[in-house]
């Protein structure tokens, strides 16, 4: 039990600095092409694992070929788009809090289109994590907001990300998820390359991308997507969820540190304060559920 969590928390140490791995990456690519090169990266990694374990992928309903069309587009394209549209201008810390309200927006989400029960503990703690949110985009002055444009992208992000969960926790109970993984995200991937040419960088200029820039791009791709969900949904079954669960909120503080190590960026007493907020709202929205439910994960 104690190396699964060892695993689990580097997972959750590569999800948290995958902020700062995009915001590192908007400066040499346009959102739409580092979107579509990562989808190139991934399904490319999957359908290796495919290969070598000779899995037989089967969707056998119309309604399951549509809910995949819409995973491929909204859930996943959709989702990374817009992830590095809003690291283009949005800092990756408040980025990382805003969508640590993932688990929120997933439960109301879940009310709506599972018939899911909206408790008081998820009203109060979404009330809570909401007010963490507010005074980190204010940074502390309640009294004036100036919401940066890539913010917008980033709460688009997290909408998309707990559709995401929603479409694949209702596909998982018919198609195996490795199935569902591997479809939806050759569907994105076909979506993403018309974008390439339409599509620009807010005029801002790029850099040139050098050797290593282009081994980043894959490396962090792989790792991000492919082997830290692996190990997750591997090591998953061996822990409490509900303790597993504590740990993805970390990401935000994995964030700041990584940040403050690779990018220099100072971490800040606004920023401490709103992401203690915003977890605890989050732990107390969301763990009475936690423990009765083992989950996979599939990350941006």
């Amino acid at each position: 039990m104690f190396k699964s969590y060892v695993w689990l928390t580097f997972c959750v140490v590569v999800w948290g600095s995958n902020f700062v791995f995009g915001k590192i990456l908007v400066q040499y690519f346009s959102p739409a092409l580092v979107t579509s090169l990562r989808l190139c990266m991934i399904v490319s990694f999957l359908l290796c694992l495919s290969l070598f374990y000779r899995y037989k992928q089967k969707v056998r309903y119309k309604k399951d070929f549509i809910l995949l069309i819409v995973l491929g587009s909204v859930g996943i394209f959709v989702n990374q788009w817009s992830f590095f549209n809003g690291l283009t201008t949005a800092d990756p810390t408040t980025a990382a809090l805003i969508l640590a309200m993932t688990p929120i927006v997933t439960g109301f989400l879940a009310a709506i289109f599972l018939k899911e029960k909206i408790t008081i503990r998820m009203l109060l703690g979404s009330v809570v994590a909401l007010v963490g949110i507010y005074y980190v985009v204010t940074n502390g002055n309640l009294t004036q907001i100036q919401l940066d444009k890539g913010l917008l992208w980033i709460i688009l992000t997290m909408v998309t990300f707990s559709i995401m969960i929603i479409i694949t926790r209702l596909l998982s109970s018919r198609i195996d998820p490795f199935t569902v993984t591997l479809y939806s995200n050759i569907i994105a991937l076909f979506i993403s390359i018309p974008f390439i040419f339409i599509s620009t960088n807010s005029g801002s200029q790029l850099l040139e991308p050098t050797i290593n820039i282009w081994l980043f791009l894959i490396v962090t791709a792989i790792i991000v997507h492919g082997l830290a969900n692996l190990m997750w949904n591997n090591h998953i079954r061996n822990v409490d969820a509900s303790k597993a669960s504590i740990l993805t909120n970390l990401e935000p503080f994995v964030a700041m540190i990584v940040g403050f190590i690779i990018l220099a960026k100072p971490i800040t007493g606004t920023e401490l304060f709103g992401a203690l907020l915003i977890v605890s709202g989050v732990v107390l929205s969301t763990y009475q559920h936690a423990h009765k439910h083992k989950f996979t994960v599939t990350r941006k």
